[in-house]
């Protein structure tokens, strides 16, 4: 029973950190979207669903984690969001310069694949 409290309560705290500290990147890029600010074009869609896609995946999908609804779903267009800012937006860069979209990316993943734990919406 204790190891199972323990681990609720990690996987809380991983979530509900992770995801606050997303939102603080996702917000800019929210206002980015809201005054239409350019944006890059990383994966050849486009500026603006670009940016939208990056709002979902730094905004509104940290949000649902926050709170643990959907939350292995919801993890993974962060993740996406990530890796493509590590390996595509970031890729010539040194390591210094993504290492941070590399750490979230595989919070992100852990979220995605060990779901949000007791203490969620969805209490898995």
């Amino acid at each position: 029973m204790q190891n199972t409290l323990m681990r609720d309560i990690g996987l809380a705290i991983l979530r509900i950190a992770a995801s606050a500290m997303m939102l603080t990147h996702g917000y800019g890029k929210l206002q980015m979207l809201i005054n239409g600010a350019e944006f890059g074009n990383p994966i050849g869609i486009g500026s603006t669903p670009s940016l939208f896609l990056a709002v979902i995946g730094e905004f509104v999908c940290p949000i649902l984690i926050i709170f643990g609804f959907k939350t292995r779903w919801a993890a993974i267009p962060t993740a996406i969001t990530m890796a493509v800012a590590a390996f595509i937006a970031h890729g010539a860069d040194p390591f210094q310069k993504k290492e941070m979209a590399l750490l979230y990316l595989t919070i992100f993943v852990v979220i995605a694949l060990v779901g949000p734990g007791k203490f969620s919406v969805d209490r898995r």
